[in-house]
């Protein structure tokens, strides 16, 4: 027997004598659905989306146990851990990730299940932890102030100078967005931060000609 054999048969007796016992089937998965659970609520607290998909957020729990199965799976035999690795090739998800936040919470989902199947339960409760904390930390940090759309309807066509010089008073920088004039009525999109925003609305109402203005504020990425 050369040395090649012993090499292959040391290896594969390596894959196939890993005993899964019943028992750390069920600590395994019951510790990576706690996990998962953790994952959901934490989700549930920093996601800042208008409409909250709630399976999106119970598919995180799931693929924690389908992945920690799996690497069981693949630690008890050679053979088993090879066809998987081929199966899962052949998988494509053409769902798109739209908020890189929920890319984090899908990794750290999967990340969740691969520690747990192997063992490393300190390990993943240490990293859930940290990614929490990074997380909150980073959320709460102080950025600058989203600017707001003022949304102004005019019934006169010239007053636009007038408009902007009331905007200029309460913003130091400004800009026109959007520009319609129709029929005799000025529509203005302007886009601006200002501190003070009940004063400059109801200002703006007041003019002359000045059928409605609006503030819309959103959520989107804020501009430096």
């Amino acid at each position: 027997m050369g040395f090649q054999d012993v090499f292959k048969r040391s290896f594969l007796e390596g894959f196939t004598s890993m005993d899964i016992t019943t028992g750390k089937i069920a600590a395994t998965l019951l510790v990576t659905a706690l996990l998962g659970l953790y994952v959901f609520m934490i989700y549930r607290l920093v996601t800042r989306k208008v409409f909250y998909s709630k399976t999106f957020n119970i598919s995180l729990t799931a693929i924690s146990m389908i992945t920690a199965a799996i690497i069981l799976a693949m630690q008890s035999n050679l053979v088993i851990s090879l066809g998987m690795v081929g199966a899962l090739s052949i998988i494509r998800f053409r769902t798109a990730i739209k908020d890189p936040m929920d890319l984090v919470f899908l990794f750290w989902s999967i990340s969740i299940g691969i520690i747990c199947g192997a063992g490393l339960y300190e390990v993943a409760l240490v990293t859930s932890v940290a990614v929490t904390v990074c997380i909150l930390v980073l959320d709460l940090l102080p950025v600058a102030k989203a600017p707001v759309m003022l949304v102004v309807n005019s019934s006169r066509m010239e007053g636009e100078k007038e408009i902007l010089d009331t905007v200029n008073r309460y913003a130091g920088h400004y800009k026109v967005k959007s520009r319609n004039l129709s029929k005799g009525h000025l529509d203005l999109v302007i886009e601006l931060r200002v501190k003070d925003e009940s004063a400059l609305v109801a200002d703006v109402a007041s003019m002359e000609g000045v059928v409605s203005a609006s503030l819309i504020a959103h959520d989107g990425e804020v501009t430096f």
